[in-house]
């Protein structure tokens, strides 16, 4: 359980922002396979947020119930294994409908609506192996952490080598190569920390929705684990922001900074794979108003 400073006692969080500037400043102009070209920062400064100060949440522009709560059941969709749209709704997220068209599936191999073998949840849960026997990072780890907290190696890995290189003879077996999800958890001093390495970032849209998904990732991780929810780290390789994008990312950065909101276990298991959006409760969320009309990549 995190234990929050009152709200009249955090510090507003200019991490996210200073990103966005720092994007802006010395981003390098880059075409992209998704015909928009974008401001690209290599190595970007990780983001480190001790959850006592708030809950990762930007408050620059309001992120709605509806997004935060599918940024939630998507990861936990995928730490089940949910890799088609109608696995991933189940969960309570449904923005991948784009991505799982036929368009973007039948030239990959796949059945509409299948992200494919290479995607996140087939990686988490189901990890091909030379046994022929899938395994399941996230079972492994939960209990490496329980066992041995002491080790260095609790990492997983949304990457799949073998189902995304493209190029002469080869057909990538994935709608959508991981974006993010690299998860390094350490226990120092009986508290956990999550360090997610995010490959590329959308950071104006999908960001923020993976700060809030992987901070939520590690309160549930450390229920489970009997560990405080200390910090959460977010690095991110290729961050960038699409040209199209721009009007609305200065228009974020004349808002004044707010504190980080408040975000309870409402509900607690023992089980990782039983955690399910609804088990959230949002509050002392005071952010500036949405910006609803961003423009996605698809």
């Amino acid at each position: 359980m995190v234990d929050y400073l009152p709200v009249a006692e955090r510090t507003p969080d200019t991490q996210y922002r200073d990103l966005l500037q720092e994007i802006l400043d010395k981003g390098v102009s880059t075409g992209t396979q998704l015909e928009t070209d974008a401001l690209t920062l290599m190595g970007a400064k990780p983001m480190r947020f001790r959850m006592n100060n708030g809950f990762p949440m930007i408050t620059e522009r309001k992120i709605s119930e509806k997004m935060w709560s599918q940024a939630i059941g998507e990861i936990m969709g995928f730490i089940n294994g949910a890799r088609t749209l109608e696995e991933l709704e189940e969960f309570g997220c449904y923005w991948w409908e784009p991505w799982g068209s036929e368009r973007k599936t039948k030239k990959r191999g796949l059945e509409p609506g299948d992200l494919g073998p290479g995607s996140y949840g087939a990686a988490f849960h189901d990890f091909p192996t030379s046994e022929g026997e899938p395994h399941n990072q996230f079972k492994d780890i939960i209990e490496q952490i329980k066992e041995k907290p002491h080790l260095r190696t609790h990492f997983i890995t949304p990457w799949v080598p073998q189902y995304i290189a493209r190029g002469k003879g080869k057909t990538q077996k994935v709608v959508v190569c991981p974006c993010h999800g690299w998860i390094h958890l350490r226990v120092l001093d009986g508290k956990l920390t999550l360090h997610m390495f995010q490959r590329s970032g959308d950071v104006p849209v999908g960001v923020p929705a993976n700060m809030v998904q992987y901070a939520a990732l590690l309160m549930a991780i450390a229920e489970v684990t009997g560990f405080e929810p200390y910090e959460y780290i977010h690095t991110i390789s290729d961050a960038h922001i699409y040209v199209d994008q721009i009007s609305r990312v200065e228009e974020m950065l004349k808002r004044e900074p707010k504190v980080f909101p408040t975000m309870k276990l409402k509900n607690k298991h023992k089980d990782i794979f039983k955690y399910r959006h609804t088990d959230y409760e949002l509050s002392d969320y005071d952010p500036h108003p949405g910006i609803w009309d961003f423009p996605v990549a698809v």
